[in-house]
C-alpha cells in the first residue's frame, strides 16, 4: 500500500509515501496541511476508506481546536487510489509500512524498479537498519531514514537516519522536506538499531510492561508517575496503546535481535497481549479499554 504526495510550492516536488495506515495517513495529513497535494494509494478500497475516515476525523478535530482554519481545503488536497502509477513521477518517496524487514525490502525492490533515477527514497522505520533496507536497491546513496512520531499531525519531531551509504545531498534534501512539513529534526549519524530515540525510549517502555506484569503498579499509576514525576505529557503505556502494541513489540524484537542484548528482551506480557489481539486503541483494548 502507498501514498503519493504531489508537492506544490517552492520546488514543485512530488512526494510519495508508501503505506496508508496510521503513520502514512498522518504523514499525508501533515503534507496536506502544508499545502502539498496528496494521493493515498493502498492495496484495497477498504483500506482507502479507513485511511480517508482517519484523516477526516483528525482534520475535524484540528478545526474544532482551532489548529487549522479550513479543514475542507486540507481534505481537498488528498485523493485516493489503488494504483502505483503516480510513484514513477515522484521526486521523493517515503515508505511507511509495518516494521517487518522482509516486507520493507520487498517494497524497496519495487520502488527501485519504478522510481526515477534522481528520486530521494526514505523509510519511516523506527528501529530497522536503513543500510539493510537500502541494500536491495541500486541506489543506496539516495536512501535515508525519516522516522516520524505518532500521531504524526501532533508530534513535532522527525528523526532523520543516515544509512551507511546515504549521501550528504540526500541528507540535506530530507531536512528540507522535514522543514516543509513543519517538523523539528534530529539526525542519527550512525545506523544502529533503534537509532537515537527508540534505543533509549523502548527499554523504559519495556520495563513499564514488566512492572505491570509483576504487579508492582497499575498502568494508571505508572503513567501518572511519568506525568507528574518526569514532566511527560503522556505516560509510556498510554503512548504505546496509541501507537499500537504490535508495533512496539516489533520494534523491541528488532532491538533484541540487532544488539543481541538481554536488556531488550520483550516483556512476556506485551507478547501475550499482542497474541490475544489487544493492540491498544485501534482494537479497543490494550493496557487501557477504549470501548465506550
Amino acid at each position: 500500500m502507498k501514498i503519493i504526495i504531489h508537492k506544490q510550492g517552492v520546488e514543485n516536488m512530488e512526494l510519495c509515501v508508501i503505506g496508508g495506515g496510521l503513520m502514512g495517513s498522518g504523514i499525508a495529513q501533515v503534507a496536506a496541511q502544508a499545502g502539498i497535494s496528496v494521493e493515498i494509494i493502498d492495496v484495497t478500497s477498504d483500506s482507502l476508506e479507513l485511511a480517508q475516515k482517519r484523516i477526516t476525523d483528525s482534520v475535524d478535530r484540528f478545526v474544532k481546536k482551532n489548529k487549522i482554519e479550513n479543514g475542507d481545503a486540507v481534505l481537498s488536497k488528498i485523493s485516493y487510489s489503488t494504483k502505483w502509477d503516480g510513484m514513477s513521477d515522484a521526486d521523493i518517496i517515503i515508505e511507511a509500512v509495518p516494521e517487518k524487514l522482509d516486507l520493507k525490502k520487498e517494497i524497496f525492490k519495487k520502488i527501485d524498479e519504478v522510481a526515477k533515477n534522481d528520486c530521494l527514497i526514505a523509510t519511516n522505520t523506527s528501529c530497522l537498519s536503513v543500510t539493510d533496507i537500502a541494500s536491495v536497491t541500486s541506489r543506496p546513496e539516495k536512501i535515508i531514514g525519516m522516522h516520524f512520531f505518532s500521531p504524526v499531525p501532533m508530534m513535532p519531531l522527525l528523526e532523520i537516519v543516515k544509512g551507511y551509504k546515504t549521501s550528504s545531498e540526500t541528507l540535506e534534501q530530507a531536512k528540507q522536506i522535514g522543514e516543509k512539513l513543519g517538523k523539528r529534526m534530529i539526525v542519527a549519524e550512525k545506523d544502529f538499531p533503534g537509532f537515537l530515540m527508540n534505543r533509549i525510549w523502548l527499554p523504559m517502555v519495556n520495563e513499564a510492561c514488566f512492572a505491570v506484569m509483576e504487579g508492582v503498579g497499575s498502568p494508571e499509576e505508572i503513567d501518572q508517575g511519568f506525568i507528574d514525576g518526569y514532566g511527560h505529557t503522556m505516560g509510556p503505556l498510554k503512548t504505546i496503546d496509541m501507537a499500537g502494541l504490535d508495533i512496539t513489540l516489533w520494534a523491541l524484537e528488532a532491538l533484541y535481535e540487532g544488539f543481541n542484548d538481554p536488556k531488550y528482551r520483550p516483556c512476556p506480557l506485551l507478547k501475550k497481549m499482542v497474541e490475544a489481539g489487544d493492540l491498544g486503541r485501534k482494537t479497543g483494548k490494550g493496557f487501557y479499554s477504549y470501548n465506550q
